[in-house]
């Protein structure tokens, strides 16, 4: 399934299931077929999103399955919720200043 999320403010924005499925959980939205985020909420949807990176980026580096720390190269190739959450945030953002819904659907 793709999670489509779209706004009168932007262009459409599609993510992979396992991501977009994050990304609503993270605004406290239930993750289905179909959502909203109302022009109202969208401040409280930035900011739990923006306080999720923060928490993400604070996590020490990911040890691979030996134990081992992982290499500069292997946190370097990593994706983080910044990069995944950054287009859905800007969305937000436009929509929020156009007095704009955001929805999803499959």
């Amino acid at each position: 399934m793709l999670y489509k999320f779209k706004s009168r403010a932007t262009a459409d924005l599609i993510m992979l299931e396992p991501q977009g499925r994050q990304i609503v959980s993270l605004i406290g939205k239930a993750p289905g077929a179909s959502g909203i985020v109302t022009a109202a909420q969208i401040p409280a949807a930035i900011a739990a999103l923006e306080a999720a990176v923060a928490a993400d980026e604070a996590q020490p580096p990911v040890d691979d399955a030996e134990g081992e720390d992982a290499t500069a190269e292997d946190r370097k190739d990593a994706v983080r919720l910044r990069q995944r959450a950054a287009p859905f945030i800007d969305m937000l953002r436009r929509s929020a200043a156009e007095d704009a819904d955001v929805v999803w659907g499959a």
